[in-house]
């Protein structure tokens, strides 16, 4: 004969406890649990700024404007001429940015309008949606947005770098106006070096040893150039002229002499090749 069931008072009550946790059990607590959203994968990546959109008026980003997000929150980028910092919270599909610093260069109009544009829209709450390699951030109103595009880093050889300042120790300034994007090189993986000087052809070689680049002898072209892309074209020959030292920071590049003197460039979007 079957005993009769007996259930303890110390048997409820552990029941009623077991009930208790599990209405109070937080989504994603449990094992398998895919209630809430993880975070939209965004940090460790390079970021290319693509265009900033506000009130239906599309402003396209101009080359190099990126910015990089890390996993402590500290965010670093270049807005098309000046560099910036920020705090970028992420919770979910939401990114809260805080500019925290910018340097001050003097830029050209467009690309200071185009800065003014961009930590506008980039500040505050921001929706992400991901797509691939594109990522869209889209402000509470509605119809502020900002559009980028992951990149791989650049190799050093058969990349199409484009010159977009000029430096002087621990200085940045902005390229001469009206020579802005004109100036690019390649280094094939042959050593030999051809590109423009913002208005010559120019060919040279370059032999590579740990973080320094020795150049050979350097043939240019022998047009007629304006003022302003004929004092980037002095500043570039000095460069290409001898001895430098090169850094290499993930789509940017910087070349500079012993004396300090030099240029950074950035790595032409392959989007953007002809």
């Amino acid at each position: 004969m079957q005993k009769p069931r007996i259930t303890t008072a110390a048997t409820v009550l552990a029941s009623l406890l077991a009930l208790a946790a599990c209405g109070t059990e937080k989504a994603g607590d449990r094992p398998g649990s895919d209630t809430l959203a993880p975070d939209v994968p965004v940090t460790g990546v390079h970021w290319s700024f693509d265009s900033v959109t506000v009130a239906g008026k599309t402003t396209p980003a101009p080359a190099g404007a990126h910015v990089e997000i890390g996993k402590d929150g500290r965010a670093k980028g270049n807005s098309g001429c000046n560099h910036f910092g920020a705090a970028v919270a992420v919770n979910g599909d939401t990114l809260t940015v805080s500019m925290a610093e910018t340097t001050e260069m003097g830029c050209p109009a467009d690309l200071a309008g185009f800065e003014t544009t961009l930590h506008k829209a980039f500040s505050g709450p921001l929706k992400a949606k991901l797509d691939g390699d594109r990522l869209t951030l889209t402000a509470p109103d509605g119809r502020t947005t900002v559009a980028l595009t992951s990149e791989p880093a650049a190799p050093l050889n058969g990349t199409t770098w484009t010159v977009d300042s000029l430096l002087s120790g621990e200085s940045a300034a902005s390229l001469p106006q009206g020579s802005e994007g004109k100036a690019h090189f390649v280094i094939d993986k042959n050593g030999k070096v051809r590109g423009s000087l913002g208005c010559n052809r120019f060919s040279t070689t370059a032999k590579v040893s740990g973080r320094t680049i020795d150049f050979g002898e350097i043939t240019t072209t022998r047009m007629m150039c304006s003022g302003p892309e004929m004092k980037l074209e002095t500043e570039l020959y000095e460069v290409f002229g001898g001895s430098v030292t090169y850094e290499l920071r993930h789509r940017g590049l910087s070349l500079t002499t012993p004396d300090g003197k030099g240029f950074a460039a950035v790595a032409k979007s392959p989007a953007a090749k002809s």
